[in-house]
């Protein structure tokens, strides 16, 4: 997982004023507790690097998911078991845990979706949504034969029903 490249000098500084700031006023949720990922958890093969702000950004990254993993959690304590698998309920943490991993991204210029992104999506569903299966019948497309049938039997049937009706109305014309 490596940085994206610099689109302007001025971007990436803001990015870090953005989390110096948001760090610095208790934003990030950072007094809740909850499982997570540990620091130690490896995301990608270990890169080389040559140059600081880089090395910045990769500590700086897995701290803030681990922040938006925490408040989704603190979230998710508010649901009960029996409303875990109604989407009108979950949306809105799920929704924000996935739109503050990819905001860390961007604002850090990493790219998304990423390896730690990704486990993060995927402990929410192993731990909160493994138990929510289809209420309703889902419908699938026939087998493609049975299609194709389905498909050429009208159009072969349309030739032969107008010849019909046209014989049909040249007999009647001749029977006064």
């Amino acid at each position: 997982m490596a940085p994206r490249a610099q689109t302007g000098s001025g971007r990436r500084s803001r990015g870090l004023l953005l989390l110096w700031a948001l760090l610095g006023t208790g934003l990030c949720h950072v007094g809740t507790e909850a499982e997570g990922f540990s620091q130690g958890t490896s995301t990608s093969p270990p890169l080389a690097m040559f140059n600081r702000t880089a090395q910045l950004v990769e500590e700086m990254y897995p701290d803030a998911t681990q922040r938006c993993w925490e408040f989704f959690v603190d979230l998710m304590r508010n649901v009960t078991v029996s409303e875990l698998c109604e989407w009108k309920v979950i949306s809105r943490p799920y929704s924000f845990l996935q739109a503050c991993l990819e905001g860390w991204a961007d604002h850090l210029n990493y790219s998304y979706p990423n390896a730690l992104a990704e486990q993060y999506i995927f402990q929410s569903h192993h731990r909160y949504f493994h138990n929510c299966s289809l209420e309703h019948q889902v419908y699938f497309d026939p087998p493609e034969d049975v299609l194709l049938a389905m498909i050429i039997a009208p159009i072969c049937l349309i030739p032969f029903l107008v010849t019909l009706v046209i014989w049909r109305s040249k007999d009647s014309k001749a029977q006064p």
